[in-house]
């Protein structure tokens, strides 16, 4: 057995990493996508911003059809259409 990680090892936390994307389908309901793409979390809403313009071809393939950027619970816009 491994011993833990050392705290500097920690994952953020969501205070630390505010930014988050709600994958969303046609209807408004959130997706559930694969695990490299579930979850991401951002310290910056540029940060999170490149993040879905870089993987937005890649998430419309998984059924996402809009985004929303969320800082903590506040929607700060959306949904955006990830279609033509």
């Amino acid at each position: 057995m491994l011993p833990d990680q050392p705290p500097t090892f920690r994952p953020p936390t969501p205070e630390e990493q505010p930014w988050h994307w709600a994958l969303l389908d046609a209807s408004g309901a959130e997706v559930s996508v694969e695990e490299e793409h579930a979850g991401a979390r951002f310290a910056s809403q540029a940060d999170a911003e490149s993040w879905v313009g870089e993987i937005w071809a890649e998430l419309a393939e998984l059924g996402v059809d809009a985004v929303t950027l969320y800082e903590h619970d506040r929607a700060v816009y959306g949904p955006m259409s990830l279609h033509a």
